[in-house]
Parts: structure tokens; sequence; C-alpha cells
């Protein structure tokens, strides 16, 4: 008796010594899945509830301007690290406002080293946002995807790299929609680097040599309105020194980018 008590309980053990590591494992495995995601959500309702990206704002930028000017003047590479660095979280936390971010980093740093910050920021901030997005609920996406969406995703595969650039260069898709919508796609992490590298680049610079020229249009808003720097009252839009010959270079940058998948296409009929 005494036997087969023992091995019963060592019967009934087995088996929840086998499901406990299996059940650890799964709680594991959905705990590395949605914990980005869940920081990512968690830090974006703090930031936005403290009302953070109300402080991106040009009248902002122009009354704390000589401060941050000098702040550049005595520590350059400082500064730089800084602005990257934020950038990347504005992008990875969706702020809207990502064309006056640009401007500022033209305005502070001018237009070439502005430039080159703003692309590396940018990037760093979008693949992180897709690796969340892809490790999280692009499976799932996925997997439930209709007809459709599974020609579109098989389409994107082929040439997603040509897609990516079209999406980056044309200015009408929001930043932050394009870095998620690859990520359902599947695309891989390397060709979604070097497309958002590549194709944010002309924006980037467009935006960012405007930044360069605002302090003239600063000194001209000052001689017609005096002190309206330091009050943040004066009145210099972001639409007014975007013109619509910058937007139809973009339009035509994006279908030129387009240009090799068509030629594919013609190749393959």
């Amino acid at each position: 008796m005494r036997g087969s008590e023992a091995e019963a309980m060592n019967g009934s053990d087995e088996p929840n010594g086998v499901q406990k590591p299996e059940a650890e494992k799964s709680s594991g495995a959905l705990i590395r899945k949605w914990a980005p995601l869940a920081v990512l959500l968690a830090l974006m309702i703090l930031a936005f509830s403290q009302g953070l990206h109300n402080h991106l704002t040009l009248s902002a930028l122009i009354m704390e301007r000589q401060h941050l000017a000098s702040l550049v003047t005595d520590n350059l590479m400082m500064t730089v690290v800084g602005y990257v660095a934020l950038y990347s979280v504005a992008v990875a936390l969706s702020f809207p406002g990502a064309s006056l971010f640009t401007i500022a980093g033209g305005f502070l740093f001018g237009w070439v080293i502005g430039g080159f910050a703003t692309v590396f920021g940018a990037t760093v901030g979008a693949a992180v946002v897709f690796l969340i997005a892809k490790s999280s609920f692009g499976d799932m996406l996925t997997k439930r995807a209709g007809p459709f969406l599974i020609r579109l995703t098989e389409g994107f595969r082929r040439d997603a790299f040509n897609y990516l650039l079209f999406l980056r260069l044309t200015p009408i898709f929001p930043f932050w929609l394009v870095n998620i919508a690859p990520a359902v796609f599947q695309m891989p992490l390397g060709s979604y680097v070097l497309a958002t590298f590549v194709g944010i680049i002309p924006g980037t610079f467009a935006f960012a040599f405007i930044g360069s020229g605002l302090d003239s249009v600063i000194e001209a808003q000052e001689a017609a309105n005096p002190g309206c720097a330091a009050a943040g009252t004066c009145a210099v839009e972001v639409s007014a020194l975007v013109t619509p010959q910058l937007v139809v270079a973009f339009f035509a940058l994006g279908i030129a980018s387009l240009i090799p998948v068509v030629l594919k296409r013609l190749r393959t009929r």
C-alpha cells in the first residue's frame, strides 16, 4: 500500500512539476511581449497628462532662444547629444510637432549639424516604436489578417524598402503611423532603419534650413513689435515658413521613390 501510495503521489506530482515550468514560461513570454508596449503607453499618458508636449511650440523656442544659444555655445557636443536623445524620446512617445522640433535643431545648431542630429534622433525613436509594435501586436495582426491584408503584406514585403521610402518622403502620412505600419507587414529591421534614415533626409534638412534662418525672421518681428520675443507674442507661424513649392517637392520625391517598383512590375509582366 505504501509503495502504491508513493507511486500515486509521484505520478500526481510529476504532471504538476511539468506544468509549472510551462506556465511560468508562458507568463514570462507574455510579459516580455507586452511589457515594452505597456511601458511606452504609460510614458505617453504621463507625458501628455503633464502637458510636456505644450512646450514644443515656436513661441517657447523664441522665448528661450538666448538661453538655449548660450548652452550650445558653452558645450556644443553635450547639447547635440541631448538634442538627439530628446528627439528620440519625442518620436517614441509620438509627440506632435516634429517639424517644429526639426526647425529648432536648425535654429540652434545650423542646418548641417541640426539636420544630421535630427535624422539620427528620429531614426532611433522610430526604430524603438517599430520594435515594440512588431514584438507586441505585429504577429497577432498578421495571423488574423484577411485576404486583402495578406496580399498587401506580400506586396509590401517584396518591395518593402521602396514602399517605406515613399511613405517617408510623402508628407501626407503621419510619422507615428508610418512607424507602426511596417511592423504589421513584418518588415526586417535593417530595411526599416535604412529606408527611414534615407527617407527623412530631404524633409529634415529642408526644415532645418528653415530653422537656420529663423533668427532673421525674429529680428524682423522685433523691429515691428519690440519685446515680442521675450513675451512670446511674435507672430511667426510654422505654416507660413513651409511654402507650397516645398510640399510639391516632397510629393515629387515620393513618386520618384516608386519608380523602381513600377519598373520591376513592368519587367515581370
